[in-house]
């Protein structure tokens, strides 16, 4: 198929977040002269919500030209999704770990099932390639599960968006890394280790400038980064940009393994744990798509200037 001859048809699974972002750029390339009809599946309770910020949402999207399409992720089946999934030329999953367990292959087996041209699983976070199976984070292996299902056919095309953790994680109070009430700063693993961080608004634009790059990309990851920085000089910039002084506290691998081995069911401990050891949550930024064709993101800098300073 020429994809310039005709209207492609995508499907964005989920409007959270993300799924917002990544509508919301979109319909921009739309409305720009892009041949897309850009489509949303929500939850039916959702689309007749009564909740006035989702309302108002529901109603930007529509503004924006956006088709709502009704459908319940959690309790579909692998043949009812791909009913629901067959009309569109390409899938964008932006249902994430939330969902449950188990949400992501039903939703890339529903996807292979109806032979959709291209899909963009929920793969935006670390790189899970390099990570690989049995880290601290369990979840991750139904990552790598998505992948052997994508890479073992060739019907149906993939695109990966590699991103690192959404920036506002890195300052999550419950995550710890950084604790504004008492002026601290927590190392994982080591003060040198580097996070990757990226704005869901700049993932929303990056996914869609990825996704119309003409030559197209093709069963490939693509990495993108807002900021590569690490914990000494997340410290280092929240002190310069806040003018006060910040504790430094390292967190060992020593220390976070023997915490998750009291609470092994803590979420939260397990993603410290992947994040201490450093491996596959990091990327030079200068090797990234945005900084190849030079698009500009919000790095952490700007990210403490906008939503830490009065």
């Amino acid at each position: 198929m020429n994809h310039t001859d005709r209207q492609e048809s995508i499907l964005v699974m989920g409007a959270g977040e993300l799924g917002f972002e990544v509508l919301r750029s979109l319909a921009d390339h739309a409305r720009k002269g892009q041949p897309a009809r850009i489509h949303v599946q929500l939850r039916p309770s959702t689309i007749k919500t009564a909740d006035p910020v989702k309302q108002h949402q529901l109603d930007q999207m529509k503004a924006w030209g956006i088709e709502v399409v009704a459908g319940d992720i959690a309790t579909a089946n692998v043949d009812e999704l791909a009913r629901l999934l067959t009309p569109y030329d390409t899938v964008i999953s932006c249902i994430g770990f939330s969902a449950g367990r188990g949400t992501q292959i039903k939703i890339t087996e529903a996807v292979l099932k109806t032979g959709v041209n291209r899909y963009v699983p929920w793969q935006f976070g670390v790189d899970y390639d390099t990570i690989g199976r049995g880290s601290a984070q369990d979840v991750f292996d139904e990552q790598l599960d998505v992948r052997d299902l994508l890479r073992a056919q060739n019907r149906t095309e993939w695109l990966i968006v590699a991103t690192g953790m959404f920036t506002s994680f890195l300052f999550e109070p419950s995550f710890g890394v950084v604790d504004l009430e008492h002026d601290t700063v927590h190392a994982l693993g080591s003060w040198e280790n580097r996070v990757t961080v990226t704005t869901p608004e700049d993932i929303g634009l990056l996914t869609a400038a990825i996704l119309f790059h003409e030559p197209r990309f093709k069963n490939e990851t693509v990495f993108v980064a807002g900021d590569t920085i690490s914990y000494g000089e997340l410290a280092d910039e929240l002190e310069r940009q806040l003018c006060r002084p910040f504790k430094r506290d390292l967190w060992s691998t020593r220390h976070l393994a023997d915490a998750l081995s009291a609470d092994p069911d803590n979420n939260l401990l397990k993603y410290r744990a992947v994040f201490a050891a450093g491996v596959g949550v990091a990327w030079p930024r200068e090797t990234t798509f945005n900084h190849h064709y030079g698009i500009d993101t919000v790095d952490v800098a700007a990210w403490i200037r906008q939503h830490l300073m009065a």
